[in-house]
């Protein structure tokens, strides 16, 4: 699984950060891609990476404020000329459906592939064999919501050595086994998968949050999730602006990967007033309170892989 950010910036675009758009990469779990939001001009964005539209099957919308949507017309648009036909599912707040319909009616769009829409409440939004997607209110000026994603356990590796000593042959039957299923060898002998294949392993959970102040929300939604993406548009000096418009500070965020007792947090949504000078400070007052923190730039990739998170 990867996560690879498209725009990390609030409000408006600037020189160095795009606005809110973040791809979650199952490439190797389901051969697709799930985004996060879609600032204005993240098609763009997606040009300088190796993004296919196409592989795009879910859209998850947080809030409707301008700088999380105005690219979903233009991108939706384009997914059609660059072949895409498969289903798309957009799951975000109240109003979103009638946005993009509006949109597209008066600009005469139209779209080469289903455009499925679900609007989100609290609780479950999606689930299947592999994943499970709750999504939770936060405290934003208008409805917001956070998203956490957990990968359903995956297979037990299967005992190879084991299953030579029961007489297991090569072929289709290690795989049933692998799968859970039992196998009748040719004399009569059953070998059931449990004894051949070790415990399930634990799957992934990554909570991605809207923008939001700090809020018993966000740490529910990350409580002992392994990646944490979290807003940081305001740092200590400006602390006092981050309530009153509904966000975060660094240090807030830091906090609740902290309180969640999560593995690691990414920070996202960075104001404009920040320099790339002031990076390092807003990083390292943020590792004060959580060591685990990373920040997040336009391009980034953050690859999880034997439950490590690794800067790319």
């Amino acid at each position: 699984m990867q996560l690879q950010f498209l725009g990390t910036g609030a409000g408006m675009p600037s020189k160095e950060r795009n606005t809110s758009a973040l791809a979650l990469k199952l490439l190797d779990e389901r051969g697709t891609i799930w985004l996060f939001d879609c600032g204005e001009a993240t098609q763009h964005r997606i040009l300088h990476t190796s993004i296919r539209p196409r592989k795009i099957e879910k859209v998850f919308i947080t809030h409707l404020h301008g700088d999380h949507i105005f690219g979903l017309p233009g991108f939706l648009s384009s997914r059609s000329f660059l072949g895409g036909e498969d289903t798309l599912t957009i799951y975000g707040p109240k109003g979103l459906k009638e946005w993009i319909t509006a949109s597209f009616e008066i600009s005469k769009t139209h779209l080469t592939y289903p455009l499925e829409f679900v609007e989100v409440q609290e609780g479950v939004v999606f689930e299947d064999d592999q994943f499970k997607v709750v999504a939770k209110e936060l405290e934003h000026v208008l409805p917001c919501y956070g998203y956490r994603i957990e990968q359903k356990p995956l297979p037990g590796e299967l005992l190879v050595e084991k299953t030579r000593e029961l007489g297991v042959p090569k072929g289709p039957l290690l795989g049933k086994l692998k799968n859970g299923e039992n196998v009748t060898l040719e004399n009569g002998t059953v070998v059931y998968s449990e004894e051949v294949t070790a415990a399930p392993k634990k799957g992934f959970i990554v909570t991605i949050l809207g923008d939001t102040k700090y809020c018993e929300s966000s740490k529910t939604l990350s409580t002992g999730a392994d990646i944490i993406v979290h807003e940081a548009t305001f740092d200590h000096d400006t602390a006092h602006l981050a309530a009153s418009y509904g966000h975060s500070t660094n240090i807030e965020a830091a906090m609740v990967a902290r309180d969640a007792e999560a593995k690691n947090i990414i920070l996202n949504h960075i104001s404009a007033r920040f320099l790339p000078y002031d990076l390092q400070s807003l990083l390292n007052e943020a590792k004060e309170i959580f060591p685990n923190t990373f920040i997040a730039n336009d391009f980034s990739v953050f690859t999880w892989k034997n439950d490590e998170l690794m800067e790319e």
